[in-house]
């Protein structure tokens, strides 16, 4: 009994160095990695200053979403904007860099593509047609009953001359059966129709609207958005605008540019979206002065936002139109392929 005793007290004893020394080593700690760590985000684009140009009209209502959110120190890069009465205004200042980007009349972007040496590029399309005639009478219900009639315009030089040209000849309506006196303002003209002086006018949104409101006794008596359309028989939409930029900028800013273009086509959006918060900004920004006037003028205005191929479609087929009826049009020549910017190129 005494020896098992002492073999169980040797075998216990035993079993206690065992299961210490055991123990010890579970309890050991045990090696571990290094913690993980998540790699660092990457900094921020940096804020960049882009001068923005645009025309007071319809070129420029698509950018007053983005310009209340500068305002309100909301947007990507802090935009500083210049509303101008003529394009000749918004060309010098591109030319001269004093702007990075600028709603222009589509042929001025090609014009200014050539003169520039292709410094210039068409980000995206803005504006489709925005012309009428305006009519104090009934005469005048289709293209034809224009023959030995006399039209007032503005733009001479423009979009709006060679466009008129153009439906004009594609009705074999040449400058010996139709008159066309060109004025220097939309005003003059909608004070020759409310004063009686003319009876016919062509006239872009929002003065058509204006005029109208002014005036019961005028009418819209041809949209030339239409009369384009049927003359082209599809071979190029009707364009009035685009967005364009300094290549200097984009090679130098092209985080900035593409920052500026989602804005931008997100404020475009904007305006079909939401017609009366629009209108409001359109009167507030000094683009439309009246907000009743900017509520009407906005759905007949063809706010649109075009880019990338489409976009070089749309723009190429109708400066195709415009050389054909005069080289000058687009400044002599038709633009290379480089000059509509491609995102991601």
């Amino acid at each position: 009994m005494i020896f098992l005793h002492r073999n169980r007290s040797r075998f216990s004893l035993a079993c206690c160095l065992f299961l210490l020394l055991s123990g010890c080593q579970l309890a050991s700690p045990t090696p571990t990695s290094p913690p993980l760590t998540s790699p660092s985000a990457p900094p921020p684009p940096p804020v960049v200053d882009v001068r923005v140009g645009a025309l007071r009209g319809p070129t420029a209502m698509g950018l007053v979403k983005l310009m209340q959110e500068d305002e309100n120190g909301d947007s990507a890069n802090n935009y500083l904007f210049t509303l101008a009465g003529t394009a000749d205004e918004i060309a010098a200042a591109l030319v001269k860099g004093e702007l990075d980007l600028a709603a222009v009349p589509v042929n001025l972007a090609a014009i200014l593509y050539n003169r520039t040496q292709k410094e210039i590029f068409c980000l995206a399309v803005n504006t489709l047609g925005v012309l009428y005639i305006l009519e104090a009478g009934e005469e005048i219900e289709s293209i034809g009953d224009l023959e030995g009639k006399t039209i007032f315009a503005t733009g001479k030089g423009t979009v709006t001359e060679y466009s008129l040209n153009y439906v004009l000849q594609g009705n074999q309506l040449t400058a010996d059966k139709v008159t066309v006196e060109f004025r220097s303002e939309a005003t003059e003209l909608a004070a020759l129709l409310e004063q009686g002086m003319a009876t016919l006018a062509m006239l872009p949104q929002p003065y058509v609207t204006n005029v109208l409101a002014r005036n019961p006794e005028l009418r819209v008596a041809l949209s030339l958005t239409e009369e384009w359309e049927k003359v082209s028989q599809g071979a190029g939409s009707f364009i009035t605008g685009v967005m364009v930029g300094r290549k200097a900028f984009g090679e130098e800013h092209p985080e900035a540019l593409a920052a500026f273009l989602k804005e931008y086509q997100q404020s475009i959006a904007f305006t079909s979206e939401d017609i009366e918060a629009s209108a409001a900004l359109v009167a507030k920004y000094g683009i439309v002065p009246d907000v009743a006037a900017a509520a009407k003028a906005l759905p007949e205005c063809n706010i649109v936002y075009l880019d990338g191929e489409e976009m070089q479609t749309a723009v190429a087929a109708f400066l195709a139109i415009l050389y054909e009826a005069n080289p000058q049009a687009v400044g002599d020549s038709l633009p290379d392929a480089d000059f509509y910017y491609m995102p991601g190129n």
